[in-house]
């Protein structure tokens, strides 16, 4: 990470959702990471929601926080593998579709040569993605505490940090919603 010093931090407000239809708030140690992570790096853990694998569900929830101007960032976990059950990219392509919003094929292709490290050739099973949509930026993360890990430690902690360099997330939010 190249941490510009001459700059200020600036927090953001993230929620975090967990896509399972077996994990609760008691054993959501996923979610736990990113909720822990999210703070210790200085920002705000805005919401946290545990919803089935379900496509509708899904955006809806994820509809709601992009209407919430007090959450600039949703972090997904689970639901991005490749069963009938995984629904998390679907539910990201009907915010975008419906919204104007755009892909970020970077993150799940930067995620992936990651995970890759970690985990070999198995990480093309995964469909991590991004979308930026209605000025809030979305990311769904595998489910497995190490996804969400490689996703935090080597993608979002640095985006997310309004003082790395040469470029980050952060100071594009005051532009997400130009035309």
């Amino acid at each position: 990470m190249a941490i510009d010093p001459e700059r200020s931090f600036t927090p953001i407000n993230i929620a975090v959702l967990t896509v399972s239809d077996t994990r609760t708030s008691q054993d959501d140690t996923s979610g736990d990471i990113l909720a822990a992570r999210i703070e210790g790096a200085g920002h705000r853990l805005a919401a946290r929601v545990i919803l089935r694998d379900s496509a509708d569900a899904i955006a809806e929830q994820l509809t709601q926080w992009v209407a919430d101007p007090s959450i600039d960032a949703v972090i997904s976990t689970g639901g991005t593998g490749l069963t009938g059950r995984d629904v998390t990219p679907e539910a990201l392509s009907r915010l975008r579709d419906e919204s104007g919003g755009r892909d970020i094929p970077g993150f799940g292709e930067l995620f992936r040569w990651l995970s890759f490290k970690t985990i070999g050739t198995s990480t093309i099973q995964s469909r991590a993605c991004a979308i930026v949509t209605g000025g809030t930026y979305i990311f769904a993360l595998p489910g497995s505490n190490g996804a969400v890990k490689d996703g935090w430690d080597g993608i979002l902690a640095e985006q997310l940090d309004s003082r790395n360099r040469p470029c980050n997330f952060v100071e594009l939010m005051p532009r997400l919603r130009e035309v």
